[in-house]
């Protein structure tokens, strides 16, 4: 493993706690970095932090609720005094279901936890970073945000979403200290999955030309240098990871 310079620097992983999250977090741990892992279940959070490392803390975050952000992120500028990365990996894929049998409720729920809630994140976390000049913001899109995958349309809108939220808010800072990036990785073998039928999970691996599911270590390897100093002049970009899937 080739260790990323992130020595003493602060990353906030939200939907930390497990899966693709879990392991960006022991990649910046093994780099040197203190992660913050927010995620709904306050004690999963806890647990996860405890097992990265001593210096990691884990609070439970509702990343949908922005006065909960809010506090949080208040939390830890009075705390820390400082947030230097932000990856937004909090996500669910919400039922397989054609749209015209979609529930309101069902897509209300994507799109509140996938976009809405790297929205609230970047609103309050942001100001941290600005107030010190320097930041790395790292949001995790998919590649369904790309090309879009036939019955879940609300998780393909939603990482959509992000990918032009990532465009628009890279420009924004582009004259500050702060970078902003998003990933779109294909499928990995992650809790995700669980809300997937196995029909489904089959469609998405047959078109990928690797022939095999991304691995957590390989998004977590390109994550770590995303949030890292020498990333000091991409911005506003996507960085590819579905095995030549979607290669624009």
């Amino acid at each position: 493993m080739n260790r990323i310079d992130l020595k003493d620097r602060a990353v906030v992983i939200t939907g930390g706690a497990q899966g693709i999250g879990y392991a960006i977090g022991e990649r910046v741990v093994a780099s040197g970095g203190v992660v913050v892992v927010w995620d709904l279940n306050g004690d999963k959070a806890r647990d996860a932090a405890a097992r990265l490392s001593s210096a990691s803390l884990g609070m439970g975050v509702d990343v949908t609720d922005i006065d909960a952000v809010s506090e949080a992120a208040a939390e830890l500028d009075r705390t820390l005094g400082r947030v230097d990365g932000l990856v937004n990996c909090a996500g669910i894929t919400g039922p397989v279901r054609p749209t015209v049998e979609y529930l309101a409720e069902d897509w209300q729920k994507v799109i509140d936890v996938n976009l809405n809630g790297t929205f609230n994140t970047c609103r309050h976390i942001l100001p941290i970073m600005l107030k010190n000049d320097y930041g790395r913001v790292v949001n995790v899109s998919s590649v369904a945000g790309k090309e879009g995958n036939p019955n879940i349309a609300a998780y393909s809108a939603a990482k959509a979403g992000i990918l032009g939220f990532t465009k628009s808010l890279g420009k924004e800072l582009a004259r500050t200290g702060v970078a902003v990036n998003a990933i779109t990785p294909g499928t990995a073998d992650t809790p995700i999955l669980d809300g997937l039928t196995p029909e489904f999970i089959d469609y998405m691996r047959v078109r990928i030309p690797r022939e095999r599911f991304v691995d957590v270590t390989e998004i977590a390897a390109m994550v770590a240098w995303l949030l890292s100093e020498e990333n000091s002049f991409t911005t506003a970009a996507t960085f590819d990871l579905s095995g030549g899937r979607t290669t624009y």
